[in-house]
């Protein structure tokens, strides 16, 4: 006998008001929510399992029309297919169609602003859209993120790829970024033809077969005694910052960018919050005599919430020591490379465990497992450290001590 159909009429449809499932027939219901709103489902099985599909609300979608709707459901179910798992084939088809008109510059803006945030600086997203505006959007901006395919990528990168190296590993890194995220929002399909592995490597010249890494140019450790006393000649707050940077073993932005606040100069702790370093995680530093010397006078002309300060009250530039350094005539080595100084001090000339300088630099252990149970940051073992580096710097070294290892205890 064949299942009886078109059980509801109209003026049933708009008179029924309780809460509830109303059967049509053929699989299709009206439902009636507690608050009153009305929609059609369409109820099937699948392997055993109910599965409701919305096809819409009666407002917008009548009784004969929601009839063909059901219908259609259930020829696709007399061959052997989901309706709702072909509803969002459908619906992943339209995006992709959408997308036609989603260009690569459109997409890399959107990941950019969806990221900046988590980002350690500011100046990183500024990074991201200078590279890509150099190097990706002449070729691929206007296109269709769809349409991003191997050969344009290479033609993005292979004329950077040996003269630039580092350069274009970075487009191309931030291209892969903009693809998969893309194709997480289905506004692409397919593999990503900017991954490395399994795609690019097949392709280009790894880097380290083009040219070994370029380390940050860096002062010789036996040399910091003369330049620290060089540095203690120059006047202004770019010289008072470098010393500190210098002997704290911080990275450039740690130093400009510090606030009182984060001093306890009576306990000697400097504490930089995760959200101003690059571990993004709490960094304490221990301070030296020398640098509680440098902090006690700056405290004397404190103007600002800042250590460091320029004109308008804000953070130093991050180019005041650089330039400090040009000034003094030194051109071979970068603010960065003094942190190199340190750790190829306390590698060569003190009895200190590697991960005492590691955790000095504020470095995460390569090693998660050790990382994972070495929970303590070691703080006060630490503060002998920077003590010790704070008298090297301070300390005259003749030549034939150079190489002497200080009998330092663990």
């Amino acid at each position: 006998m064949a299942r009886q159909v078109g059980k509801l009429s109209a003026v049933t449809v708009n008179k029924t008001k309780a809460k509830g499932l109303y059967a049509d027939g053929g699989n299709l219901y009206l439902q009636i929510t507690e608050s009153g709103s009305k929609s059609w489902l369409f109820r099937y099985m699948v392997d055993g399992k109910t599965r409701y599909m919305g096809l819409g609300a009666v407002n917008s979608l009548s009784l004969s029309d929601a009839r063909i709707k059901a219908a259609e459901c259930r020829k696709l179910l007399t061959e052997g297919k989901d309706p709702i798992g072909i509803r969002q084939e459908n619906q992943v088809k339209t995006r992709l169609e959408a997308a036609k008109t989603k260009t690569f510059k459109e997409c890399a803006e959107s990941y950019i602003d969806a990221h900046k945030t988590s980002w350690s600086n500011e100046k990183h997203a500024q990074q991201w859209t200078n590279t890509l505006k150099t190097y990706a959007y002449p070729t691929i901006g206007v296109l269709p993120v769809q349409e991003v395919d191997v050969n344009l990528v290479m033609s993005i990168l292979e004329p950077i790829w040996q003269t630039k190296t580092e350069t274009a590993d970075r487009v191309r890194g931030r291209i892969e970024a903009v693809l998969d995220w893309a194709t997480t929002r289905e506004y692409r399909s397919g593999d990503n033809p900017a991954r490395w592995r399994g795609r690019l490597e097949n392709l280009l010249p790894a880097r380290s077969k083009i040219r070994r890494v370029v380390h940050h140019p860096a002062l010789p450790y036996s040399e910091m005694n003369k330049f620290v006393e060089n540095v203690r000649k120059q006047e202004g707050l770019a010289a008072l910052a470098l010393e500190l940077t210098i002997l704290t073993a911080t990275r450039t932005s740690e130093t400009i960018k510090a606030k009182w606040q984060e001093f306890d100069l009576k306990e000697k702790i400097w504490v930089i919050p995760a959200e101003r370093i690059k571990t993004r995680k709490e960094h304490r530093i221990p301070l030296s005599d020398a640098a509680m010397k440098i902090l006690h006078k700056l405290e004397q002309i404190k103007c600002s919430e800042y250590v460091f300060y320029s004109k308008n009250g804000k953070p130093l530039s991050n180019m005041a020591m650089l330039q400090l350094l040009k000034r003094m005539n030194i051109k071979n080595i970068t603010v960065h490379g003094f942190r190199s100084s340190f750790r190829d001090w306390a590698a060569e000339q003190t009895n200190y465990p590697r991960e005492l300088a590691e955790g000095s630099l504020s470095h995460a252990l390569g090693d998660k497992v050790e990382a994972a149970y070495r929970r303590s940051d070691l703080f006060e073992k630490r503060r002998q450290i920077m003590r010790d580096w704070a008298r090297y710097c301070e300390m005259p070294q003749p030549n034939k001590d150079k190489n002497k290892v200080l009998n330092i205890r663990s």
